[in-house]
C-alpha cells in the first residue's frame, strides 16, 4: 500500500478550470505540501480562539469570514490576520468572488502562504474540493492481475505470470465485456466497503499477449470495449489444476480476501486444458448478481436437502407408528 501525497501546486493545476481558481498573491507557497484531506473554516481562530485550530487542513473564507473581517478595525483586522497566518498554513481559498482584504495577501505574501479565489458558492466548492482531496489521500495498493466488467460485476482476475489472465480478458471483452486494467491494477479504497480498480494512464486499456504483444482495446473493439475504473466486486484466482488438490464443489465455503481492510468473495479456479474459463467467468459475475439481490444458490440447495430429510424422517417414523398398531392388534 502507498500513500499519496499533495502538493498545493498539483492541486492548483488539476483543479483550477473545474473549480474555478485564480491565484490572487505570489506562486511562492506552491510547493508548500498538504498533509490532511479535511477541510477546515476558521471563524473562532479569526475571533481569537486559536487553542483548538486545526492550521494544517486547507482554509476556506466564505462569506461569513469575509465579512467578519471586514467589521473590523484595520488594526484589529491585521492582529486577527497575523495570528491566524503565524501557523504553517497549507494554503486559503476565498470563496463567492469575495475580495479579500488588503492585510490578508500582505501576510500571506510575507508567510509563503497562496491565497486562491473562486466563483463558487461555499458549500459547493468545499462538497467539489473534499471530493477531490479525499481521493487524493485515500488508501492505495497495485495488484498483480487484470479487471474486466462482466455484467455490471467488476472481476479482478490474479494468479501467477503467464497462467492467462489477459487471455480471458480478450476473451470477455470479444464477447461483448469491458477491459479496465491490464498487467497492473490499481486499487484505491472508497467509503468503507469500497474498492475501486482503475489501469496505469501510460498503459490504459492495452492488453499484453504472450507471443502477440500490446494490443490496444479500445482502438481494436471500440470505445464501448473499456472503462476508465470500474469497482472491484470478486477476485477470480486462477491456479494450475492439481488432482490432488480438494476444491470446493458445492459452494457452501464461501471464501473471501481483504484487500486495503475490505472483504470481497474469492473464487479460487483450478485451470486445465478443455475448460471454458470465459463463460465460468460470466457465471461468476451472474452468481454474484444473484447473491446481491439475495440469492445463494447453494444454500438454498443445501436447505432443500435439508427439509427433504425431515420429510423422509417423518414419514418414516409415521410408518413405524403404523406397523407398530398393526402388530398390536390381536383381533
Amino acid at each position: 500500500m502507498f500513500k499519496q501525497s499533495l502538493s498545493v501546486e498539483k492541486l492548483y493545476r488539476d483543479c483550477k478550470k473545474q473549480l474555478k481558481l485564480e491565484l490572487l498573491n505570489s506562486e511562492t507557497g506552491l510547493q508548500r505540501k498538504i498533509e490532511e484531506p479535511d477541510l477546515h473554516r476558521p471563524g473562532l481562530a479569526l475571533a481569537g480562539f486559536i487553542e483548538l485550530f486545526t492550521y494544517n487542513r486547507i482554509q476556506i473564507l466564505g462569506n461569513t469570514e469575509i465579512r467578519y473581517l471586514r467589521s473590523l478595525s484595520p488594526k484589529k483586522r491585521r492582529e486577527s490576520l497575523e495570528r491566524v497566518l503565524q501557523f504553517e498554513i497549507p494554503c486559503i481559498f476565498v470563496t463567492d468572488s469575495n475580495e479579500p482584504p488588503r492585510e490578508l495577501l500582505e501576510i500571506a505574501d510575507r508567510r509563503y502562504i497562496c491565497v486562491f479565489r473562486t466563483s463558487l458558492a461555499t458549500t459547493i466548492f468545499m462538497h467539489l474540493l473534499s471530493d477531490y482531496v479525499q481521493h487524493q489521500f485515500a488508501p492505495r495498493t497495485t495488484v498483480h492481475g487484470t479487471l474486466v466488467d462482466v455484467y455490471g460485476i467488476g472481476l479482478l482476475f490474479t494468479g501467477r505470470s503467464g497462467i492467462g489472465k489477459s487471455e480471458i480478458a480478450l476473451d470477455l471483452v470479444e464477447r461483448g465485456h469491458r477491459l479496465v486494467a491490464d498487467d497492473v491494477v490499481i486499487i484505491t479504497k472508497k467509503a468503507e466497503e469500497i474498492l475501486m480498480g482503475e489501469g496505469r494512464e501510460i498503459a490504459e486499456h492495452h492488453l499484453e499477449i504472450r507471443g502477440l504483444g500490446l494490443l490496444d482495446v479500445r482502438s481494436m473493439f471500440g470505445i464501448r470495449a473499456v472503462r476508465v475504473h470500474k469497482r472491484v466486486e470478486v477476485e477470480v484466482h486462477l491456479v494450475d489444476f492439481n488432482p490432488n488438490e480438494d476444491y470446493d464443489r458445492t459452494g457452501l465455503d464461501h471464501q473471501t480476501t481483504n484487500i486495503l481492510g475490505v472483504e470481497i468473495p474469492l473464487v479460487v479456479l483450478p485451470i486445465n486444458p478443455g475448460k471454458n474459463i470465459t463463460v465460468i467467468a460470466e457465471t461468476i459475475a451472474l452468481n454474484q448478481l444473484l447473491r446481491i439481490y439475495g440469492h445463494h444458490t447453494p444454500e438454498e440447495f443445501n436447505q432443500r436437502l435439508i427439509e427433504q430429510m425431515k420429510r423422509k424422517e417423518r414419514q418414516h417414523l409415521m410408518q413405524l407408528k403404523m406397523r407398530d398398531f398393526l402388530d398390536k392388534d390381536f383381533e
